[in-house]
Order: C-alpha cells, then sequence, then structure tokens
C-alpha cells in the first residue's frame, strides 16, 4: 500500500518476510523512535527455553535495556509487547493476548499488563515475535509494520485529535489501503488517547475490526500506565498489517492434536457455558451479583461489601444492553465470546456530547468501580467506561482513586477550596464525570486525582495537612498500583494474592477468595502459601504463551467437582499441556508448566530488586484491605467481628467500645499477615526479606552472574 501523503516518513526497513514456525518467527523488532534505529533483533534458544514469550520476552528485553536507575520516563524505558508461542491459534479460544511490559509510571517498577484485541497475533504473522519501543521522539509519531510488504516505518504523525474511539477508525481505514471489510481486519492498533499523558492511569488500546458490526472495537492493557510511557515518548500510534490468518499460521508442529484438543474445550464451552457464567451472553459482568451476595462487592472506597442498588448495574440490567444476536469474541475463533459492547449510546458530557458510539463493555471491573463510588446508574457506567477508554485512562484506577478522594472528602481531609469547587462525595455522578474529562483536558483537579493515590497522599498532607495514618490506612493501593475490585477483607490468602504479586495489586495473579472464604479450603498458612505459589505461577503461564485465562475456569467440565483438586480445573491443565506441545513440539507436564512460570516470575522478582524494590516492605498493604479501619466499619457487620473476637482471640466484646474492638482486631489481623508472609516466601523459597535465594535461582536455570549480582547482597 502507499502511506497517505500527511504522515511523513522519518525512517524505513525492508526485512525479509519470515513466516512463524512452532509458534515462533525467531526474531524480536526494535524501533527507537528517537533516533529513527529499526532493527532485527535475534530470538535465541536461551529466550525460548528460559522466558517462553509474551511477558517473559518482554521482561528479558527490559532487563537488557535498563539500569536499576532508569526512571519510567527516562528514554532508555522501554515498551514490550509480545503475544507469546501459542498466540494466534485459532484453535484454541482465548489464544489471542498481548503482554505488554515496561517500567511503571505508578511503582517505577517492571509492570505487566495484558489485553485482547488483534495486535499481538498479527504482529507475530506480521514476521516478529514481539516489538520493543525505545527512545523519546520530538514529534508524534506512528509505527507501522506491514507483513505484507517485509517492511518497518517510522512516520511522523499529522492528527491532533488522538483519542482512541476517533484516531484508531481513521488510522485502520488508511492503512488498509482498500475500503473492503475483510482489507480493514487486517489491520490492528495500538494507541493511547489524550488523558494519557497528563495521568499516571494511562492504559493502552489494542484494536480490532469486528466484521459483524463493521466498526472498530478495542481491549485495554489497562493497568500500571503503560498508555502515560507511551505518551510520554510520543507515540501516537502502532499500526501492524497481518497476512491472512490461517488454522495454521503458527505452523504447529502437530495441527491435528491441536485441532482435537480445540475441539473438546470448544464443545464444553457452547454446551456448558449458558448454564455456569454465562459469558458469551453477558462476560465478566455476570460477577456483580455474585460479589454483592458474598459481601465482597467494594462500596465507599472498599468500606462495604454490598449495597441494596447494585440490582441497577447487575448482569441482567447489561443482557439487555448488549448487542445479544452476536456472540462477541477478541480474537478470531474464540468460543468463549466474552467481549461484549453497547452500541449507539448517546453521550451526555464531554467534548463528544451527542455523540452515538460504540461501548467496549462494560467488564465487571468497570462496574464494580462505580460501585465504588457509591454510584448505580448503568447510564454512568456507560458514559465512564467510554471515556476512559477513548482517553486512555485505566478505568480501574481511575474508580478506585477517586473513591479514595471521595473518602478523604466526606473524612474532611480535602474540601472544595482544594476540589477546585467540585462536591466529590460519595454517589456525585456529574462532580466525578467533570474529574475525568478535566484528566482528558489535563487541567484542574483531575491532573492531581490522575497522579494515583500514593502521590495523592503525600501531596494531601503536605499541601493540605491531612492526616498520613488515616489516608495510609483508606488508600487502597499497594507498590503505587490501585487496587482492583474486591473485597479482601475476610480472606487472607486474597490479602496476600494482592499485596504479594509482583506488580501490585491485581487480580490476575492470584484469585483466592472463594477456596479461602467461601469454601474453606485451604485453613492453614500452609495451605495458603501453597495456594500463594501454585496459583501466581499458573496464571503467569498464560501470560507466557499469550492466552487468556478465562477458557480455563470460567467454564469447567460436569464432573470437575469430583476430581481431586477441583480448583485447579486439571482437565483444562491437561488441555494447555496438548496445546502447548501441539504448537512447539515440546512434550511438558503440568509440573513442567509451573517450572517455567517460576522462572520468569523469580527473575521478575530480582528485576524488582534491581530497582531497589522487591522487598519485605514492599509487600505491605493498607489496612482497608485487611480489616475495619472506622467505628463505621466495624458496627456494619458488628456481629461478624464481635464472634471473631470472642471465636478467634477468646476476647470477649461486651463492654468494649467500638474503637477499642477495632484495635483488637487489627493487631490480630496484622499478625496474620505476617505470618502468612513468612509461610509464602519460605514456599517460594525466597529469604525472610523476599528475595529469591541463590539455591533457588540455580535451581530453576537463571543464576546468571547479573542475576546472581543483584541477590547476592540480600542473602
Amino acid at each position: 500500500m502507499t502511506i497517505p501523503d500527511d504522515y511523513r516518513i522519518i525512517s524505513k526497513q525492508i526485512f525479509a518476510l519470515k513466516k512463524v514456525e512452532r509458534g515462533y518467527t525467531g526474531r524480536t523488532l526494535y524501533v527507537n523512535v528517537d533516533t529513527g534505529v529499526i532493527e532485527e533483533r535475534p530470538v535465541t534458544q536461551q529466550m525460548k527455553d528460559v522466558f517462553i514469550g509474551g511477558r517473559g520476552f518482554g521482561v528479558w528485553r527490559l532487563w537488557n535495556a535498563v539500569q536499576g536507575t532508569t526512571k519510567w520516563n527516562d528514554p532508555e524505558n522501554e515498551i514490550v509487547i509480545s503475544s507469546g508461542p501459542v498466540g494466534g491459534t485459532t484453535n484454541y479460544p482465548g489464544s489471542g493476548k498481548s503482554i505488554v511490559v515496561s517500567l511503571s509510571p505508578l511503582t517505577g517498577n517492571v509492570i505487566d499488563s495484558n489485553a485482547g484485541g488483534y495486535f499481538g497475533p498479527y504482529l507475530k504473522f506480521a514476521g516478529w515475535d514481539a516489538i520493543e519501543l525505545q527512545g523519546k521522539a520530538s514529534e508524534d509519531v506512528i509505527v507501522f509494520i506491514d507483513g505484507v510488504k517485509g517492511t518497518v516505518q517510522l512516520l511522523a504523525c499529522p492528527d491532533t485529535d488522538i483519542n482512541t474511539h476517533v484516531f484508531a477508525e481513521k488510522l485502520i481505514h488508511e492503512f488498509a489501503g482498500s475500503d473492503t471489510p475483510r482489507d480493514i481486519a487486517a489491520i490492528s492498533t495500538v494507541s493511547a488517547g489524550a488523558g494519557a499523558e497528563h495521568v499516571r492511569w494511562g492504559c493502552l488500546n489494542f484494536s480490532f475490526f469486528d466484521l459483524k458490526r463493521k466498526a472498530l472495537r478495542i481491549k485495554q492493557a489497562g493497568r500500571g500506565g503503560t498508555g502515560t510511557v507511551f505518551r510520554d515518548k510520543k507515540i501516537a500510534a502502532l499500526v501492524v498489517k497481518s497476512p491472512a490468518v490461517r488454522p495454521d499460521s503458527n505452523q504447529p508442529a502437530d495441527l491435528k492434536r491441536l485441532q482435537e484438543v480445540g475441539a473438546r474445550i470448544n464443545k464444553e464451552i457452547l454446551e456448558l457455558d449458558s448454564s455456569q457464567c454465562d459469558m458469551r451472553r453477558v462476560g465478566t459482568a455476570h460477577l456483580v451479583e455474585i460479589m454483592d451476595e458474598y459481601d465482597l462487592l467494594p462500596i465507599h472506597n472498599y468500606k462495604f461489601g454490598r449495597h441494596r442498588e447494585s440490582g441497577n448495574i447487575s448482569s441482567p440490567v447489561w443482557r439487555e444492553r448488549f448487542g445479544q444476536n452476536m456472540p462477541d469474541g477478541c480474537w478470531l475463533g474464540c468460543t468463549m465470546s466474552c467481549s461484549h459492547a453497547v452500541d449507539n449510546f448517546p453521550l451526555k458530557t464531554g467534548p463528544y456530547k451527542g455523540s452515538h458510539v460504540l461501548v467496549d463493555g462494560p467488564e465487571y471491573e468497570t462496574t464494580a468501580g462505580s460501585a465504588n463510588i457509591g454510584i448505580f446508574d448503568p447510564e454512568f457506567v456507560l458514559e465512564m467506561n467510554f471515556y476512559c477508554d477513548t482517553y486512555g485512562i485505566d478505568t480501574i484506577s481511575f474508580t478506585t482513586g477517586l473513591a479514595f478522594v471521595m473518602e478523604c472528602y466526606e473524612a474532611g481531609l480535602i474540601g472544595p477550596e482544594v476540589t477546585g469547587g467540585a462536591d466529590l462525595r460519595f454517589g456525585n455522578v456529574e462532580a466525578a464525570l467533570e474529574i475525568l474529562h478535566q484528566m482528558g483536558r489535563g487541567d484542574g483537579f483531575g491532573v492531581i486525582v490522575g497522579q494515583g493515590i500514593r502521590c495523592m497522599k503525600e501531596t494531601f498532607a503536605r499541601e493540605h495537612g491531612a492526616d498520613p495514618v488515616f489516608m495510609q490506612d483508606i488508600g487502597m493501593e499497594a507498590k503505587g498500583l490501585e487496587y482492583s475490585e474486591y473485597v479482601t477483607k475476610e480472606s487472607l490468602a486474597m490479602q496476600g494474592g494482592y499485596g504479594l504479586a509482583l506488580k501490585g495489586p491485581q487480580h490476575d495473579e492470584a484469585w483466592l477468595i472463594f477456596m479461602d472464604m467461601v469454601n474453606n479450603q485451604i485453613p492453614t498458612f500452609e495451605d495458603k502459601a501453597e495456594a500463594l505459589h501454585y496459583f501466581p505461577m499458573w496464571r503467569t503461564w498464560f501470560g507466557l504463551v499469550g492466552h487468556c485465562k478465562l477458557p480455563w475456569n470460567d467454564v469447567e467440565p460436569t464432573d470437575n467437582a469430583q476430581t481431586a483438586e477441583p480448583a485447579k480445573v486439571p482437565e483444562h491443565v491437561d488441555n494447555y499441556c496438548n496445546v502447548f506441545a501441539a504448537v512447539t513440539g515440546k512434550e511438558v507436564t503440568p509440573a513442567d508448566l509451573i517450572v517455567q512460570s517460576e522462572r520468569v516470575y523469580n527473575f521478575q522478582r530480582v528485576f524488582s530488586a534491581r530497582m531497589g524494590l522487591g522487598t519485605r516492605e514492599h509487600d505491605a498493604i493498607p489496612y482497608r484491605s485487611v480489616g475495619p479501619v472506622t467505628v463505621e466499619e466495624y458496627e456494619s457487620r458488628a456481629e461478624r467481628y464481635d464472634g471473631q473476637l470472642r471465636d478467634q482471640l477468646n476476647v470477649d466484646p461486651v463492654g468494649q467500645s467500638t474503637a477499642e474492638k477495632v484495635a483488637i482486631l487489627r493487631a490480630h489481623r496484622e499478625d496474620q499477615y505476617e505470618q502468612l508472609i513468612d509461610a509464602v516466601y519460605k514456599r517460594r523459597g525466597w529469604t525472610n526479606n523476599g528475595i529469591p535465594t541463590i539455591a533457588k535461582l540455580e535451581e530453576l536455570g537463571i543464576a546468571f552472574p547479573d542475576v546472581a549480582e543483584v541477590v547476592r547482597p540480600h542473602q
């Protein structure tokens, strides 16, 4: 195709077209957006053996690009995007993931975030296992990878409206070189809107063309501010053009085996999904009423776990709103089809007021985040969802951060003189949307909010005299990352799942609430530590190979409950062994998959230590995630907490003030968390300060000289 005239070519390289072999192309693409250097870098056998792909490739490339002193906004910081060897298969559902790795503006540490959409698979089929982006451009640029012609170009971007729903739509049509839907569908983009320039919560939007709707769709790599890094580098977009995708595009070692295992899971999904999680009709939003029932839905900055109005934003509402005549998948051949959207939604606020737009979602996290700020209006959820997406702002951090602000406002720590006059009480729809639009414009109090809870705590204490101890208790961030949307007070294992997660409190590493709180399957510290070893390693594996985790346990075989370890869904674990072997030709056992993840997981923990982080103090969590901070919280569940004082601590609550009971319970729960950390570190082969031991690194085959140099002072 011919590049449109208004996209000036800064640099260009021609590369040999290269097919995938057993899931790999054998090379990665490096682009320096400052110098214009575009080069091919080899994927070594060691990279495949140790780091597998996806997140592993990203962490390895980033390790070699930065120093321990590198900051997120330094030119040498990279954004690395990779799929993984299984990524892009159309034979097994959920194989369309892209994983982004960078240094985070929120945490200063390594962040990994995954997204659906077509970019990662298309990048591979265009000839590249990963793309590394480094440097800081002097003007907005686009990187265009043409996998049909074998060219990579760095282009000057003339566009001024870079908000995703406008910009990405324009790009896919212009770079397709044709108005034929199939040609347009061969294009995928990565972009971040104007909001990502002004806040640290910037997300990346990964696009795909919905052939049924004839419209652009997007999925987000939301966590950790990768969109902020993207815009700090003045990257406006990545555009990839893929050759036609076929069932054998990955050139698997055994296509028949891959098709057989795919047919088995696809049959389960089509027959069982409607009676289980109903992902094909409502997606993750089905969790709203379940979390509310179990007192786990975050309300008013995680103070409470249920609300009488939660039904207003529960799954029946979204079933009515979604385009239900079309199961929606964010990758070809995914029968899970959980990527739903609302069509022709009329915007009521902001720069696009009056437009009728497509809203991707809402997912559970976005909907639950609305409950967390006390808003139970589906119109608000959709308006907020759309603007967060097009501005390039993570919905989780936005709602969790705003919930913190609202509690500070209601507690009198800040007032309207701080917020620019905004009445930031829980439930104020108008004020919440105004803060969001300020982030999009880059003005007002919204910019302060968008720096994240950790920065806000410092600012409110320093400039407005707010109580730092109280803010530490209620500021729902750990490691600098805002919490995702679950109340963890009655699940010690889930508190550990959040606090011990490498990147910060995100549920995609370990979600153990039901095993721990509801089913009491892991009662001892050792049981919890074992779960906090296995499940983070297992979930890490999906990010290494390019899989989505939803087909693993959001549909289950009919006899799964009768298996020895139903939480692991053993039939599906066996499926993944077959999928990996069928694609790569390397036979593996379930234990092998865990070891693959252990290598990358431990390496990433060492990476954290290299950045001056990754020790025990950084695994601390705010007390709000452990137990009741305020008298109001305690009294909302007084019968439960009084019973715990009697049964667990042998303390008679009669005659004790609520404040005294809060303090007694707190001392106990904080001690429980510290004992949990001890047990988890021991199970993982780490020191009592949270650093992998030399022996553990040698066992995993990753005690490379520069890795050992980092950990040796901590032994």
